[in-house]
């Protein structure tokens, strides 16, 4: 008889209600695998997308929602040589993340930076991951660059901001009450925008415009984003919080030599992700051991209350990751 272990499923699509325990099998380790036994879950809104039924897994990914974790390794499957069994782990996730035990590829998973606990590090993959690919990797952001973010209070403004004050860029976000806008240039961003009560396009084009945005948004702040470039500069759409079609005027585009482009990450391939983690590995990990970048953290709740993690994660008050504590 195979073990079993405990998990948090979607019952069926909705609201967090429909968060529920259940027990499933054991995952076991694949060629070049592992299987965490994890301590943390981090919650994030792919998760509550999931939940909704309007962001389906890989079809080789578990059903179970939870993009990153961290924890022990249980086991090692074939090939591995990088990891062993007893060593803590945080780890990006094809999905699963909410259970007693994930399997994720081993060369997605990074050591535990020095002097940070488990709860801390479940915070990091899929932010850092999310924000390493698309501001640096694919945005090419360089040191003395204007650089935007929306939703600077997320868990992926508050890695962003930090990242790219520490890497040389002049930051700007955008946040919704002037508490997170604080939050924000607490933590290195030259200004803080209240959307509310300010116009970022006009903030931005009175700095000189920005090099780079990344955008989480979408919806009626496309066209805003264009307005809001300098000549030469990129656009990083990753989410589309207020939909994904508009009218744009590609003119603009063409005359200022603009670039528009994004990505998502649980799509990308494998290999994709190790280059990922490759690259956070060199660069990032000595910032996060040195202690001069953190997670900034929102909230915890118990692993039966997943629910409770999802209604925060929808609610505009939270700042910063959210976490479920699974195991001890």
């Amino acid at each position: 008889m195979s073990k079993t272990m405990k998990a948090i499923e979607i019952s069926t699509p909705g609201g967090p209600e429909v968060l529920v325990p259940c027990e499933r099998p054991m995952p076991t380790a694949g060629q070049g695998e592992v299987v965490i036994r994890v301590a943390w879950a981090g919650v994030n809104r792919p998760d509550a997308l999931q939940r909704a039924g309007n962001y389906a897994p890989p079809p080789t990914a578990s059903d179970l929602p939870g993009l990153e974790a961290s924890g022990e390794v249980a086991e090692v499957g074939p090939g591995v040589t990088d990891w062993k069994v007893g060593d803590k782990v945080c780890a990006l996730l094809p999905g699963g993340g909410y259970a007693e035990y994930v399997t994720t590829p081993a060369a997605h998973c990074l050591p535990i930076p020095e002097g940070m606990d488990l709860r801390e590090a479940a915070c990091l993959p899929e932010t850092f991951f999310t924000v390493w690919t698309n501001v640096f990797m694919r945005g090419g952001l360089k040191a003395g660059e204007r650089f935007l973010v929306h939703g600077g209070s997320s868990g992926i403004g508050t890695t962003a901001i930090q990242l790219a004050r520490h890497f040389g860029a002049r930051v700007f976000a955008t946040a919704g009450s002037d508490e997170k806008c604080k939050t924000c240039t607490d933590l290195g961003a030259e200004q803080a925008i209240n959307y509310k009560t300010q116009d970022f396009v006009e903030v931005m084009k009175d700095a000189g415009g920005a090099d780079l945005i990344l955008d989480m948004v979408g919806g009626d702040y496309l066209p805003r984003n264009v307005n809001a470039l300098a000549n030469d500069g990129r656009l990083v759409q990753i989410a589309f919080l207020n939909g994904p079609k508009v009218e744009l005027n590609f003119a603009q585009v063409m005359v200022r030599r603009l670039t528009i482009t994004g990505s998502t990450l649980r799509p990308q391939s494998d290999l994709a992700k190790a280059r990922i983690a490759e690259e956070l590995r060199t660069h990032v990990w000595p910032l996060l051991d040195a202690g001069r970048v953190a997670p900034v953290m929102d909230s915890e709740f118990p692993f039966e209350d997943a629910a409770g993690a999802h209604e925060r994660i929808e609610s505009p008050g939270h700042v910063g990751k959210i976490v479920l504590k699974v195991g001890a």
